[in-house]
């Protein structure tokens, strides 16, 4: 238990230097970024939007960190020659592995459990407020079981849009009523239709009715229809989807219950699906990333290129990591199944880490 926690240990400090480096630098790369993006903003401002992005990116590059750390701590052990001595105990260098991959495994556990809710509550915050700044003011949408609400702001007043349901792009909106609002809140007007489609600055309605409620007296009776009409919008679909949500602004504990919202009121979750089943595989990732990162750079310094060794431990794990963001598209878009896309990577990642280690060290 002795050994177990001394390796334990050097791979946390390790982690911690390697996470605080590089949080230091993606702050002060974001910092001048966002004073040349808002030069108008004070100072504090802009580091509070730096500050606000920071979990995020940190959150991002957490498989960099592990890869980094994982070299470090290795390299730093074959060159004290403390993994020779391991061996020559009696004891496979592979035990002294146990311990760095426990520590991988709670880091990617606490992050999944206490990480991912922050980075939800600060990235969408940071979200807000750019925008907030830049001045795009964004719409309201809520998802319900009986369909969506969508709300939309003019000079002139407010546009409340339901819809039983809608295109996967959101582009399209089927059965919409429109509800339109003085700026004191009173009701103007409203339109059924049979659909709307987005299109630039435009709703475009087909078969639409419309009633007037301004007028004071009985709708109906001065109700008209049109075949087709458009309603103004400064809406677009990168901001209506802004609006419904990435998967990144949802805490992990509350995607299970959004994913059944969405899908009881008719909409595609898969993207949802994916990032939630990626998420509980991140942990495996992490410590097959441990692994793989060791396999190249246990052996002794005097024995082998440590430069060849640390740029092939760097890349594989690279390479592993994009081909995992690749297979999540692959499943966004429903050409692979979900728990394929998510699960398939990261275990064949900790069986290739596996298997190198295996063959070097008792091959």
């Amino acid at each position: 238990m002795i050994l177990e926690r001394y390796f334990g240990r050097r791979f946390f400090m390790s982690f911690l230097g390697v996470t605080v480096t590089l949080v230091v630098m993606l702050g002060l790369i974001d910092l001048m970024d966002e004073l040349g993006d808002f030069p108008e903003l004070a100072f504090g401002q802009v580091l509070g939007i730096v500050l606000l992005k920071l979990p995020e990116a940190y959150y991002e590059i957490i498989p960099l960190v592990m890869i980094l750390a994982s070299v470090a701590l290795f390299l730093r052990l074959a060159r004290t020659s403390e993994l020779v001595v391991l061996r020559a105990s009696g004891r496979s260098a592979l035990q002294g592995l146990l311990a760095p991959a426990a520590v991988a495994l709670a880091i990617g556990l606490l992050g999944l459990a206490v990480g991912n809710p922050l980075v939800a509550a600060t990235s969408k915050r940071h979200h807000d407020l750019v925008n907030s700044y830049s001045g795009q003011a964004l719409s309201d949408l809520a998802i319900a079981s009986e369909g969506l609400w969508l709300r939309q702001s003019a000079a002139e007043g407010q546009t409340v849009i339901y819809a039983a349901r809608a295109s996967s792009d959101l582009g399209t909106l089927y059965a919409p009523s429109f509800y339109d609002f003085a700026p004191d809140g009173k009701p103007l007007r409203r339109i059924s239709a049979t659909s709307a489609q987005l299109e630039e600055g435009a709703w475009v309605l087909t078969e639409a009715k419309i009633w007037d409620l301004a007028q004071g007296v009985n709708p109906e009776a001065s109700a008209r229809e049109d075949a087709q009409m458009t309603v103004p919008s400064d809406l677009t679909q990168d901001r209506i989807l802004d609006s419904f949500g990435s998967p990144e602004y949802v805490p992990i504990w509350e995607l299970p219950k959004f994913i059944a919202q969405l899908e009881e009121a008719g909409f595609s979750a898969r993207r949802y699906a994916i990032w939630f089943q990626s998420e509980l595989a991140q942990p495996v990732f992490l410590v097959a990333l441990v692994l793989i990162s060791a396999a190249f750079t246990m052996q002794h310094t005097r024995g082998a290129n440590v430069g060849l060794s640390v740029l092939t431990a760097v890349l594989l794990g690279f390479g592993l990591h994009y081909i995992r963001n690749f297979a999540q598209i692959l499943g966004e878009n429903g050409q692979i199944p979900i728990l394929l896309a998510a699960w398939a990577p990261p275990v064949a990642s900790l069986f290739i880490g596996l298997g190198i280690l295996l063959h070097l060290e008792d091959g």
